[in-house]
């Protein structure tokens, strides 16, 4: 995560350093981004870089936790057990996703860059199993949808019918 130096950061430099981020994340995976292209579109010091953090993956973990954050923000939270509201939640946020200016950065991530990231431990929560598979589940079709944008009909539909076993 950015350092305290990148928090402090004016609105207008860290929005230009997010940006240059963006753009290098979204034309490039992870193993082939480079420092030296970021520093340039956002016009800071190689060092100044490093001082904001701690390497590249540093950098695209705050982008894409940025990126996901944006998007999860459009989308109103129910966790009121009702699982067809998860249903409704994973087209939000696929229609989300594909009309935002994450879309290229978010299919690159399942293409490219997931295994090279850690993933986080899941906190241990009191989460009842169906919430667990159904959260499973939308992830996994979200992420079908995005390497496969021309199955989504079909990948919804399965969605769908899941949740609704789960339902019972």
């Amino acid at each position: 995560m950015p350092t305290p130096t990148f928090d402090h950061l004016v609105p207008e430099k860290r929005a230009r350093i997010t940006a240059a981020l963006l753009t290098e994340f979204s034309q490039h995976g992870l193993a082939d981004a480079q420092v030296a292209r970021i520093v340039t579109t956002a016009d800071i010091a190689r060092g100044a870089f490093y001082k904001y953090f701690a390497d590249l993956t540093d950098a695209y973990q705050y982008l894409y936790g940025v990126a996901l954050g944006e998007i999860h923000h459009a989308i109103p939270e129910s966790r009121n057990g009702d699982l067809m509201t998860d249903y409704q939640a994973v087209v939000q946020f696929v229609d989300q996703v594909s009309n935002s200016r994450y879309y290229d950065l978010i299919q690159r991530h399942f293409t490219q860059n997931e295994s090279l990231v850690p993933t986080p431990p899941l906190a241990p929560t009191a989460m009842p199993a169906t919430a667990w598979a159904a959260m499973v589940l939308s992830h996994a079709t979200i992420k079908e949808i995005l390497l496969a944008p021309d199955q989504q009909a079909d990948a919804l539909q399965r969605l769908r019918t899941a949740l609704a076993a789960l339902a019972g």
